[in-house]
């Protein structure tokens, strides 16, 4: 996918027209493979990112570094039928985050490096992330914004460096901006969610500029085209922050008077189709998903487990939930800095917390086995109305319709897709 797609979502806007793209940001093979369905049937192109702690050139938590991610796509692409060229790579909070136990020094080399590895490998947006403290920095002090865009600078300084000698690959599109909501979903109800002020767009713009024309990036500047705000939206283990378009009012009217920019919106899994749509209309022209979208693969999982359970005896199930909260217990990483409470309350998060740190269990391996004997246990024969209508009632008119095959594979991405429709709608397709 040629990255003018992007530079025309904001002409598009800045034309009047309120087109967005949603930005798909999950390395879930079900996920990925119902985006680049729903991109080949709708003949659109796809945009998938990944973070700094997901792929990075140590692997992150996939394994996977920049190319391998890249080569990993592009087979689920193959399978999909999804032409290439269709598809964008971006890189999501490219930055010393990771790090930033480590002195600046170490944190920013690792950064460097990092968003050089994305650039060499084809990633095409880069959002440039320096906003966080790092080891010796002030602890009393928040971070000086020029400190940041002076960081954010280099990093893209370093990206332009990685470019040499592949000048015939499309030039990168940057996203600027720190004030995004917490990865992964705010992790208390009460917490206190502060529209973005518009001043503080303003300085963010001004100070990352002057920082690129002060490190010779001119025309790396005249390449971003998205700043990062908070718009109002993020989602916890069991609340949803719905967007309110007056309170955003301010910033709709200040980017209108920014001839090359939009907004990217973050953390916008859960909002209605509504909500996402009046998010393009006002401007956040790229939208982000993640958790969303796996945790429409946990429902549809769990639907399936749940009607295994009634056609089939103990012996021979899956007994994919169980094995599911087994392996968390055993490694509880991805989730006891998240979920709290009782014992009884972290148990029913880890099975249904909007904030889903389950995604990341489902390529242990005891897990993947669970998820296979699961859908072989249910791909026999048709599965009967009756359960369809009890676990999976959307889906199951579908089936009835025959617009839906009644398989397993088909119902799981079936389930995902109604998510992306949501976010297609939105976006203007």
């Amino acid at each position: 996918m040629p990255p003018d797609r992007l530079e025309a979502i904001v002409q598009q806007q800045k034309d009047g027209q309120a087109r967005g793209l949603v930005s798909i940001c999950s390395s879930h093979p079900a996920v990925l493979q119902a985006a680049m369905r729903r991109a080949v049937r709708s003949g659109t192109a796809l945009l998938v990112e990944s973070t700094c702690n997901q792929v990075n050139q140590f692997g992150g938590y996939t394994g996977l570094t920049p190319a391998g991610f890249l080569a990993y796509l592009h087979d689920l692409a193959l399978q999909a039928g999804l032409a290439p060229e269709k598809l964008l790579l971006g890189g999501d909070h490219l930055g010393p985050s990771v790090w930033q136990e480590e002195p600046a020094e170490s944190a920013m080399q690792k950064a460097v490096e990092l968003v050089q590895a994305c650039v060499r490998a084809g990633y095409v947006k880069i959002h440039l992330d320096a906003s966080m403290k790092l080891g010796d920095d002030d602890p009393s002090r928040p971070l000086d914004v020029k400190l940041s865009a002076r960081r954010a600078a280099a990093l893209a300084s370093a990206s332009e460096q990685a470019r040499a000698g592949l000048e015939e690959r499309p030039a990168p599109r940057y996203v600027i901006g720190t004030e995004v909501p917490i990865p992964g979903g705010a992790q208390a109800a009460e917490t206190s969610l502060q529209v973005t002020e518009v001043e503080s767009v303003r300085r963010t713009i001004g100070r990352t500029r002057q920082a690129f024309l002060d490190a010779g990036l001119e025309t790396a500047w005249e390449r971003v085209l998205a700043v990062v705000v908070q718009p109002g939206v993020e989602f916890g283990d069991d609340f949803v922050f719905a967007y309110q378009p007056a309170a955003a009012d301010g910033l709709r009217r200040f980017i209108e008077t920014q001839p090359a920019l939009v907004y990217e919106a973050h953390s916008t899994d859960y909002q209605s189709r509504a909500a996402l749509r009046q998010l393009v209309c006002d401007h956040f022209a790229i939208l982000k998903v993640g958790p969303a979208l796996t945790y429409a693969y946990r429902q549809a999982i769990f639907a399936l487990a749940c009607m295994e359970a009634e056609l089939l005896p103990a012996a021979d199930r899956s007994n994919l939930i169980d094995v599911l909260e087994q392996t968390m217990l055993r490694d509880r990483r991805h989730w006891q800095k998240h979920y709290h409470g009782s014992p009884r309350e972290q148990a029913f998060a880890r099975k249904y917390s909007l904030s889903d740190r389950i995604r990341y269990y489902w390529p242990d391996a005891p897990v993947q086995a669970a998820v296979q004997r699961l859908l072989a246990n249910l791909s026999r024969s048709p599965l009967p109305l009756t359960l369809l209508g009890q676990f999976v009632p959307d889906q199951v008119e579908r089936v009835r319709a025959g617009e839906l095959e009644n398989t397993p594979g088909a119902i799981i991405a079936d389930r995902i897709d109604s998510v992306l429709a949501d976010y297609a709608f939105a976006c203007g397709e």
